[in-house]
């Protein structure tokens, strides 16, 4: 049985846009100042992320961002419409650390919270996590400190919920 809309359809391919934002360049890290994530259209203005962000702050995969197309025919997100519940957590291998520059290490380490991620590169293997609403929080937390204490990795929490700052 469908529902009142109709049944839900697969996202076809004319639904899948780049959203871009602005993003304030670090000292001491990557240069760029925009980062463009893929995306799924949800109507005239508003986008479903569906990759993890490397660069910008404050947006999680899976949440729904309002956008402006621009006469370029570029969609520039202008803020979050709804959140996803998840997380990003940005992690950075120490390079003479027991882990190496070995991104895959990083991936192994907290496969079992059910995380999923993406590397930067293997020049920069830099691990962007998404950390699902309903993982293991407190586990999360604790393994990235420990991470960072006994010299495997530096981290950082790019987008939290309640859910994060209660754990």
């Amino acid at each position: 049985m469908s529902s009142p809309a109709g049944p839900k359809r697969p996202p076809r391919e004319a639904d899948r846009i780049k959203v871009w934002f602005r993003c304030v360049p670090r000292e001491d890290w990557l240069p760029y100042d925009t980062e463009g994530l893929w995306a799924t259209r949800l109507g005239a203005d508003t986008a479903r992320a569906n990759n993890v962000p490397f660069l910008q702050d404050g947006v999680a995969e899976g949440e729904t961002v309002r956008f402006r197309t621009d006469d370029d025919g570029v969609h520039w997100a202008a803020g979050r419409a709804a959140d996803s519940g998840n997380c990003t957590v940005r992690v950075l291998p120490v390079p003479d650390g027991p882990l190496g520059r070995d991104a895959r290490a990083v991936h192994k380490r907290l496969a079992a919270f059910g995380l999923t991620g993406e590397v930067y590169s293997a020049e920069f293997p830099l691990v962007a996590l998404t950390v699902p609403g309903g993982a293991d929080l407190r586990g999360v937390k604790a393994l990235l400190i420990r991470g960072r204490d006994e010299g495997w990795w530096n981290f950082e929490v790019s987008c939290v919920t309640d859910a994060w700052r209660a754990a």
